[in-house]
């Protein structure tokens, strides 16, 4: 990590992204990707790309949507993923792209505090990126700035905890045998940051971002098997949180929160409702 990372207003979470979360999610990347995917899908849709465009994908992590947007754009298109995590990028240059003469770039830039371009591309997109500024209407008018004038500006973030079953069920199974946590400030960095949407709406038009369209969306999702979606509960989220604090405790709430994800078993695998908002809106 470089000393201006190290001095940044997200520092804290540069550090968490680089070590905890950052191999977390690079060992379970192909469980994650298979998780929330149709919920990406579901925002780039909105997102209307055409052939030869060029996408900022912000948080872009180990970079399934960076390649995604790459073919829908093409080959005449350009997409740059950009993140705070070493470890995600590198996984994420490494990954097979679907045709080899896809422009695809990978940076490790903190998208709140660094440049990212001026007026320099068509369309911005993340996929569960955006939650985690210590300054969210900084970061956005950063990106902004990186847009054309009219560029479109697509994400997807969760909806509150209280929505996401998939995350909720695991978490309330545990609780029993956990000690007493301290409640969570539902503004600070993290998952939930953005579940309040007319705070976001506000943050987006303070930052000079127009005509902000939030609309909810549900799905149901799920990483695999039984014990697929077991292992990742205990490594993502909430419980995986608790359980990162309180390891000695792994043992105890194994059998809980097996059986409450055994009640969401399917033909498909393991089935929950997750809960998200989709923002549109363009620079101007």
């Amino acid at each position: 990590m470089s000393n201006g990372q190290r001095e940044s207003p997200n520092a804290a979470q540069i550090e968490y992204w680089n070590t905890t979360a950052g191999l977390t999610w690079t060992e379970y990347q192909a469980l994650l990707d298979r998780q929330i995917e149709p919920l990406g899908q579901e925002a780039m849709g909105r997102l209307a790309l055409t052939e030869g465009e060029r996408v900022l994908d912000i948080g872009c992590g180990c970079g399934q949507t960076t390649l995604e947007l790459a073919g829908r754009v093409g080959p005449r298109g350009r997409v740059i993923g950009v993140d705070i995590s070493a470890p995600m990028l590198e996984l994420a240059r490494r990954r097979p792209r679907a045709a080899a003469n896809l422009a695809v770039e990978f940076r490790q830039v903190d998208a709140q505090t660094q440049a990212l371009g001026a007026a320099e591309f068509d369309a911005a997109f993340s996929r569960f990126g955006v939650m985690f500024f210590s300054d969210p209407t900084a970061a956005f008018a950063n990106v902004r700035q990186s847009l054309k004038p009219r560029g479109r500006f697509v994400f997807v973030c969760w909806r509150p905890l209280s929505e996401n079953e998939w995350m909720l069920a695991p978490m309330q199974a545990a609780m029993p045998f956990l000690p007493p946590a301290a409640p969570a400030d539902p503004l600070a960095p993290g998952p939930f940051a953005f579940a309040d949407a007319e705070r976001v709406r506000g943050m987006l038009l303070q930052s000079g971002f127009g005509a902000v369209d939030v609309q909810p969306f549900d799905a149901m999702i799920g990483a695999g098997s039984l014990d697929e979606c077991l292992r990742l509960a205990f490594k993502v989220g909430p419980l995986g949180a608790a359980l990162r604090e309180h390891p000695q405790y792994k043992d105890d709430v194994l059998d809980a929160v097996r059986a409450v994800l055994a009640r969401h078993v399917t033909p498909a695998g393991v089935r929950m409702r997750a809960a998200v908002w989709i923002f549109s809106s363009h620079n101007g």
